[in-house]
């Protein structure tokens, strides 16, 4: 699994890094960072965490 983050949606709530903050980096501003890579078969619950937790939709699971 991968995910994207759009950083023209995304309006720095967080909310995703509440959710999952084990995944979800946030840089200064408080905006989502994107995950380079592969998510861990073991990461892939708190991504989806995440992802429902986001009020903008920024993020995208594939």
């Amino acid at each position: 699994m991968k995910m994207t983050i759009d950083p023209a949606t995304c309006s720095g709530h967080a909310r995703c890094a509440a959710a999952a903050p084990e995944l979800f980096r946030l840089d200064d501003a408080g905006y989502a960072l994107p995950v380079e890579g592969e998510i861990p078969a073991e990461r892939q619950e708190a991504a989806r965490d995440g992802e429902r937790a986001c009020p903008e939709r920024a993020i995208t699971l594939h």
